[in-house]
């Protein structure tokens, strides 16, 4: 009796790496490296972000000048000719039935090897006068010797796919219309069919065929939104889930509001409460003195005063005898929040704790003792509060200061020291208002939507590079009156393949000569970590009068001295990120000036308008999502997976309502997604997301 063969596992076919697909050579598979490709499932999930509509077929002896048109046609002669000026055009002319018409490349007489006489073409683009009518093919497509080419009287949709270096648009359609036929049978749905049906997307399979080779633009759009519906829904399967988790009973700390410490606290602030921050801080201790655990992100602008916020929040859990950790992402940073706590206790009688990578031994040692007893206390620190070695006594509450600048594993690990203490995390990174997805899970959101007295809005203007030596005149003032300025590139070193300004060649430049006279330094990514902490801290104590950056700055120390910003090459920034810049000056009384240096194209200079005339973090985050996505919502970058690769939250609205209700309804049936039918759609998402469904105790 004969074996019968199994077969063929799906999963593995479409996990092959891209190096043993046909047409993939080593060149070929570091450029698709650069774009996230690695397997050939992650090449059919590589989408289109746009397409050529060349469905509609005109005859040639209809086109007229100014035309954007697609023609069929067969090349009945073709050549390269040189010009005066050295360039060499290749020119051939093609004919359908109704007549001709000569077609020119200018710049790539290496298409005289790959169109040969006889060839039919595809041909979609503008048609100018030039000694006549003349096509000019922003796109076209060689369907082959006339006499083979079969079915093609008709026009075609064009994918246009996201490309890097080396390897362009066109080859990726190419390598991806070469496989897409062996591949899409092993793609399976993992989306229940109702579901599909409740969205009126098309499974799985039909979708990307559709995306990758469209008949008509409704077709592609069709597969587009199955492939964003995935996404809204996987995430709203998350939500949802952690929230029913979060209304389930969770056992926390009930703290009692003694309004000792509080209270004293704040009789002695040097500044009133801003009334956002009296409205987060009662959010807050309403949590930490109901019966079930905090889970809470405080949400504010840069200088919005979060850290008041947190410190009442700590002090809450020390005058119930508990020990508080604030974690931050660097030393500088956690260094910062020691002084500030340090300045604001003192009159309490309570000395804060430092923990850092880099205390001495001997300090260490001592901090350790003081956290493993049951002495309530303050600790600041780094993730090295995290750290398995560090043991808490009586850990009640865990504060996260820029929650995303961490990992999903360092942020949970402080949340399990001690017996489930209230955790609240903090992010400077407003959440558009508009956006109606609540990208938090089970968290719920506090936000500071004002500005604390006494801090001044910073004066943002727009340069071109013609008014660099002004620019440079005006920094030299503001060093000249005892203030400290940052210049801050998007580069590091220059490139031979840009002509962008960087920082280390502009800080020799700068230092040796327009600002000879002045302290400047140098600070980037690359350089040691005890280096750059240096650097920052003579900054900080007046002993750099200006500091030549990249965006390692983003996230820094407060100085109060620093009154100006210029940022140079700024459309190489989101609108979010020059926001974070900017919050690095005005943090004194003194006025404070964020200038955007360099000449950009209309288009760039539309978007940065919307920057200078608005320093609402809400607002900009809103106009940067809509321009530039979502990126990664969860924080999880460990996986390398985004949350939307597909979705626009803000344009995909009604199919996100429809992907939310599907969500519901799915959850109803099935909490846990434990069933024979849904556990397709589970492994997704365990795979897809990784740790973050730790994060949100999902599954």
């Amino acid at each position: 009796m004969k074996s019968q063969r199994a077969a063929p596992n799906p999963e593995r076919l479409l996990d092959t790496a891209v190096t043993y697909l046909t047409g993939v050579g080593p060149a070929r598979a570091d450029a698709l490296r650069r774009l996230g490709i690695f397997t050939a499932r992650d090449l059919f999930m590589h989408i289109p972000h746009r397409y050529e509509d060349a469905s509609t077929v005109s005859q040639i002896a209809k086109l007229r000048i100014g035309d954007d048109a697609t023609v069929i046609g067969s090349v009945i002669s073709k050549g390269v000719i040189p010009t005066r000026k050295g360039l060499r055009v290749f020119q051939a002319v093609v004919q359908d039935s109704s007549g001709l018409i000569e077609a020119s490349w200018p710049g790539q007489p290496f298409l005289d090897r790959a169109i040969k006489k006889g060839d039919l073409l595809l041909l979609t683009g503008p048609v100018r006068f030039f000694h006549g009518r003349v096509l000019a093919p922003r796109e076209f497509v060689n369907l082959g010797p006339e006499d083979a080419a079969t079915g093609t009287s008709g026009g075609r949709v064009l994918s246009v796919y996201p490309a890097t270096e080396g390897f362009s648009f066109k080859q990726m359609r190419t390598l991806i219309d070469k496989h897409l036929d062996q591949y899409l049978p092993h793609f399976q749905e993992y989306i229940p069919r109702e579901l599909l049906a409740l969205a009126g997307v098309p499974a799985l399979p039909e979708a990307l065929r559709a995306v990758h080779r469209p008949r008509t633009l409704a077709e592609a759009h069709a597969g587009r939104a199955r492939l964003a519906f995935e996404e809204l829904l996987c995430v709203h399967i998350l939500q949802l889930r952690a929230k029913a988790l979060a209304r389930e009973a969770r056992a926390g700390i009930t703290f009692e509001n003694k309004r000792v410490l509080t209270s004293k606290l704040k009789s002695l602030l040097p500044f009133e409460l801003t009334g956002a921050q009296m409205r987060a801080t009662r959010e807050i201790v309403k949590d930490m003195t109901g019966p079930q655990r905090m889970h809470r992100l405080l949400q504010g602008d840069v200088g919005s005063g979060k850290t008041i916020v947190a410190l009442f929040a700590a002090l809450l859990a020390v005058e119930n005898d508990y020990q508080a950790a604030v974690m931050a992402p660097t030393e500088l940073l956690a260094e910062q929040h020691m002084r500030t706590f340090t300045k604001l206790l003192a009159p309490l009688g309570i000395t804060p704790l430092l923990i850092t990578g880099s205390l001495a031994a001997k300090e260490r040692k001592a901090a350790a003792a003081r956290i493993a007893s049951a002495e309530p206390v303050i600790a600041v620190g780094t993730h090295a509060l995290a750290q398995e070695g560090t043991k808490f006594a009586k850990l009640g509450l865990a504060v996260v200061d820029e929650q995303h600048r961490f990992g999903v594993g360092q942020r949970l690990a402080l949340g399990k020291k001690g017996e489930r203490p209230d955790v609240l995390l903090m992010s400077a990174t407003p959440i558009p208002r508009s956006l109606a997805l609540t990208l938090y899970g089970d968290l719920d959101v506090s936000v500071l939507d004002e500005r604390p007295p006494g801090r001044q809005p910073v004066t943002t203007v727009r340069r071109s590079e013609k008014g660099r030596a002004k620019v440079y005149s005006f920094i030299d003032a503001q060093v000249e009156k005892g203030r400290q300025a940052y210049v801050v590139f998007p580069l590091i070193d220059e490139s031979d393949k840009s002509a962008m300004r960087a920082a280390t060649k502009e800080f020799e430049e700068l230092r040796t000569g327009r600002f000879a006279s002045r302290r400047v330094a140098l600070l980037h990514g690359r350089l040691e970590a005890e280096e750059k902490d240096d650097t920052m801290r003579r900054f900080r104590d007046g002993e750099i009068d200006i500091l030549i950056s990249t965006t390692v700055i983003e996230v820094g120390i407060d100085v109060a001295n620093a009154t100006v910003m210029v940022i140079e090459h700024p459309e190489r920034f989101g609108l979010s990120q020059l926001h974070q810049l900017r919050g690095r000056v005005g943090r004194g009384a003194e006025e404070s000036f964020c200038i955007l240096l360099g000449d950009v194209s209309p288009e760039v200079a539309e978007r940065l308008e919307i920057f200078v005339g608005t320093d609402d973090g809400f607002e900009i985050a809103e106009a940067d999502l809509r321009m530039r996505g979502m990126g990664d919502l969860f924080g999880e970058r460990q996986s390398g997976e985004p949350t939307f690769r597909v979705a626009d939250p803000i344009r995909d609205h009604e199919l996100g309502e429809v992907a939310r209700a599907g969500a519901a309804q799915l959850l109803a049936a099935d909490p846990g997604l434990t069933s024979k039918a849904n556990k397709p759609l589970h492994d997704v998402l365990r795979k897809r997301y990784g740790r973050a469904l730790e994060l949100f105790r999902v599954g």
